[in-house]
Formats: C-alpha cells, sequence, structure tokens
C-alpha cells in the first residue's frame, strides 16, 4: 500500500431528548415553561404569532411566514460567549464563528455580528453573504470539502482563515502561497475517526467521513506531522465531530483526540507552530420541548474537565456553532388552507411542508418537529386534544408536517406553527411545485398590548417573500425559446 498522499493523489448525536426523537409522536403546542427560558421565549412566540395576524403578515394573502425571536437570538450569543470566557483563561484569543449554512440570511448575520459572533462560510455564495454583512475577514473563516482554486485564491488575498480539508487541497495552498503570500491564518482539518451519533448525516467522524484527514488510516497521523513540520505557516488544526444527534462526550472526545495531536505536533517540531485550534460547534438542540438543553455552558464545561489544557491560555480558539444558536429562537407559521378527513383522521392542510421543513418530511424520524395550534386570529388554541395529521401543501403523500399528531383539532382558517425552527427551515428553500419562499421577519415584543393593535410587537423585514415572477425568472423565463430555436437536427 502506497502513502498516504500517493494514496489520495496529491497533485501539486445523543440520547432521545437532545436527538430530537423524544415526544415526537405526543407533543403539542407548548406554551408554557420548560427551563431554560422556554416561558418566556413561548410567550415572545405567541405575542408575535397573534400580532402577525393583526398585523396582516399573516393571513389569507399571506399563508406562510417565518418569524424570529431577536431577543432569543441576542440571548443565545450572549449565553455562548459567556460559556466559554468562564472557563478559558483571561487574554486568550476565541472566535465564535456561526455556521452560516444554518441561516443564511444578511440580515441574521449582520445581528450575530454585533453580538460578537463571525462566520464559517463553506462557499462562494456563504462569504458574498457574510461579506454583505459587513463581517470582516479576521473573523471569518472558510471550511469546504469542495473548494476551488478562485475560492482558496480569494479568501487568501483577502486574509480569511482557511482550514484545508485534504493533501490535494494542501498542495493547492502551497502554489498560492509560494506566488502570494497571505496573511490568512491556516490549518489542516483532520478527522478523529471515533464514531457517529443518532443520524448518520450528521456525524462528521465516522471511519469514513467524506470530511478531513482520516487519522487513522495508515500513514495519515505521520502525513499531518510532516505536513506542518514543512509549512512553518500552518498555525491551526481543525476537527468537527458532528452535530444534532452526537452526545456532549463524544463531541468532548473529538477535541480531545485534536488537541492532543496538536500537543504531538508541536513537541515533534520542537516549537508551538500550532497556536489555534478549531474545535467545530455541533451543539445539539433539544426539539421535544421550550427548554434549551444541552447548554452552551454545559458543554464548555465538560470540555475544560476533558481537555484541561484547552483552556490555559496557550491556544487560541474558534469555534463554529450553528443550529443551537438558533433553532429555539424561530418560528414558521403556515394558515390552514383547509380541514379534512380521510380514515376517520383529521388532516388539516396547510401551507408549510417539504419546501420549508425538507428534512422533517422526508426523515420524520430522525428531524420530528413540534406543532403549536393557534386559532384565525392567532390566538393560542385551548381545548380538547385530537390526533390528526398537519400536512404541506406539496402534491405527494408524504408532505407532512406532523403525522397522528395530539393538538386541539386544527379548523379551516387556523395557523399551524412549526417550532424550533429558526435554523435550517424557512431559510433552506425546496422549490417543490415552485413554491414561493416565505417572508422571514424578526420581532422584538414585550409590554402590554399597544393601543395601535401591534400587541407589543415590532417586525422588520429580513426577506421579502417570494413573488410569482421571481419564480419564473428563476426557471428560466427569459429564455423560453432556447429549445425551441435549436430546430431539428
Amino acid at each position: 500500500m502506497g502513502s498516504y498522499s500517493e494514496r489520495n493523489g496529491t497533485d501539486g448525536t445523543g440520547d432521545a431528548m437532545t436527538d430530537g426523537t423524544a415526544g415526537a409522536r405526543g407533543a403539542a403546542g407548548e406554551h408554557g415553561g420548560g427551563g431554560g427560558g422556554g416561558g418566556e421565549r413561548a410567550a415572545r412566540r405567541d405575542a408575535a404569532v397573534r400580532a402577525a395576524v393583526e398585523q396582516g403578515l399573516l393571513g389569507p394573502g399571506a399563508p406562510l411566514v417565518g418569524l424570529l425571536d431577536v431577543t432569543g437570538v441576542r440571548e443565545s450569543a450572549a449565553a455562548l460567549r459567556a460559556a466559554f470566557a468562564e472557563v478559558t483563561a483571561p487574554g486568550t484569543p476565541v472566535l465564535h464563528a456561526f455556521a452560516v449554512k444554518a441561516s443564511p440570511l444578511v440580515a441574521v448575520l449582520r445581528l450575530l455580528g454585533a453580538e460578537g459572533i463571525g462566520a464559517e462560510v463553506a462557499s462562494p455564495g456563504e462569504l458574498a453573504l457574510a461579506r454583505a454583512a459587513g463581517l470582516p475577514p479576521d473573523r471569518t473563516v472558510l471550511d469546504s470539502p469542495a473548494k476551488t482554486p478562485a475560492e482558496l485564491r480569494e479568501a487568501l488575498a483577502l486574509g480569511i482563515a482557511v482550514n484545508a480539508d485534504n493533501p490535494q487541497e494542501l498542495d493547492r495552498i502551497d502554489a498560492l502561497m509560494r506566488s502570494a503570500p497571505s496573511r490568512s491564518p491556516l490549518g489542516i482539518r483532520v478527522n478523529p475517526q471515533i464514531g457517529g451519533g443518532d443520524i448518520s448525516s450528521t456525524s462528521t467522524a465516522t471511519a469514513t467521513s467524506k470530511f478531513g484527514v482520516a487519522l487513522r488510516d495508515e500513514g495519515a497521523r505521520e502525513w499531518v506531522v510532516r505536513a506542518y513540520a514543512e509549512r512553518p505557516w500552518l498555525s491551526r488544526l481543525h476537527a468537527h465531530t458532528g452535530s444534532q444527534g452526537i452526545p456532549l462526550e463524544l463531541l468532548a472526545r473529538g477535541v480531545a483526540e485534536t488537541y492532543a495531536l496538536a500537543e504531538e505536533i508541536n513537541e515533534r517540531l520542537g516549537r508551538r507552530q500550532i497556536d489555534t485550534l478549531d474545535i467545530g460547534g455541533g451543539l445539539p438542540v433539544n426539539f421535544g420541548s421550550d427548554a434549551e438543553s444541552p447548554t452552551y455552558a454545559e458543554y464548555a464545561r465538560l470540555l475544560a474537565r476533558t481537555v484541561p489544557g484547552l483552556f490555559d491560555g496557550r491556544y487560541g480558539l474558534v469555534t463554529e456553532f450553528g443550529r443551537s444558536l438558533l433553532a429555539k429562537h424561530g418560528t414558521v407559521v403556515a394558515r390552514v388552507e383547509y380541514a379534512k378527513s380521510a380514515g376517520g383522521r383529521p388532516v388539516a392542510v396547510t401551507h408549510a411542508g417539504v419546501q420549508v421543513a425538507t428534512r422533517t418530511v422526508y426523515a420524520p424520524q430522525s428531524w420530528p418537529l413540534r406543532i403549536a395550534a393557534y386559532d384565525a386570529k392567532g390566538r393560542a388554541k385551548t381545548g380538547p386534544e385530537v390526533v390528526q395529521d398537519v400536512a404541506g401543501p406539496a402534491c405527494f403523500a408524504g408532505d407532512l408536517l406532523a403525522e397522528g399528531r395530539a393538538l386541539p383539532l386544527l379548523e379551516q382558517g387556523d395557523y399551524a406553527a412549526a417550532l424550533d425552527t429558526g435554523a435550517y427551515y424557512f431559510a433552506h428553500h425546496y422549490a417543490y411545485n415552485s413554491l414561493a419562499r416565505p417572508g422571514v421577519y424578526g420581532f422584538v415584543a414585550g409590554g402590554e398590548r399597544a393601543a395601535d393593535g401591534s400587541g407589543g410587537v415590532v417586525f422588520a423585514t429580513v426577506r421579502e417573500p417570494q413573488r410569482v415572477e421571481e419564480i419564473v425568472a428563476e426557471s428560466g423565463g427569459a429564455h423560453a425559446d432556447a429549445l425551441t430555436a435549436l430546430g431539428s437536427p
């Protein structure tokens, strides 16, 4: 068997609560507390849904919206910063870089930037969004398993941090550094191959994961050490174990493996060449209730117990959290267009389905969502719970937000709200049936109901609802004659 670089062709998530499976069938709309600020957050959500109806953001002509709780987002950002500050030696450089893929919306990135959070980007589009949000290069990290030469050239020219995914990519960086030395912090992403969690698609440290240099493959660890020895400008080491479905202990083990490798490299090189560890993100989200569990503080304290040297000031730190910063603070709200029954089971046909909740529709066991019921005026529904389906608008039978769910009976003109959808839901549109992207609105709620009917809730547009004309344009409307003009052979 050849060397690691020869074989690679170099050429110049947790327990039932945290993985989202708990309460998947029985969870109705929960409007009470649940710890972790859940009661206040639920109250703000209820106020926002009612105000959205009263102010016309929701209604017959606008049957689907995404609502984002700005106060909640700010609280999560503050909790993240505080959790790591508690365990980190004073003066240690720490960059919390938001994984842009979790919510690629410019206003969201700018809000997080104002709260001291940078950006982790994985494509030219995500980098463009981060730059549009005003996030500076020195608070931006580029990660991707498929970076093109143009992407690398741009990142190095801007001074953006880059984690090389594999030997071939490092060869490309070599060539760019020879032609135009860069101030970008540069490192290598490694895969500690320590196993996966409950959801295979979000487990990135398995034996055969596509990400990073697989450390337990023959010759790989030695190749990594040699790569640093030959390149004094490599100063970072990066690993990411996974996200939803990964237990905290496995996340901590991945960080420990990365730390141990950094220590080994620095010792073997006789110098502290690696000065920063990028430990990724991946804190799982509890989709079973309003409680925020696990918390950033719990994770940071676990890391401090497991890898105490990580926080003694010898290494700068980078984190890349995404879902955990936003999920609890977003709600997809859809109007019930029709209420019917099939086989004796009530079915609420809504405007939210696969186009906004793609993972939930295609993999409901891994990605269940809680559903809250609101009446036609946007008020939380009470009364006996009835087992029913909450269906989406797409033309296939599996387009269901929830199946066999016990809820107050949803009737025509009511609203069904998919909770915990602030990340990877309304920002990621799937254009099935050419369904339009919903408008997204941030809100701040507080105080008594205002005399003007606003309910004490103020909204700001994050993204306009997509117009039919835009759908036509994106579908090649300007090239309608392109194929018929080719004629026959």
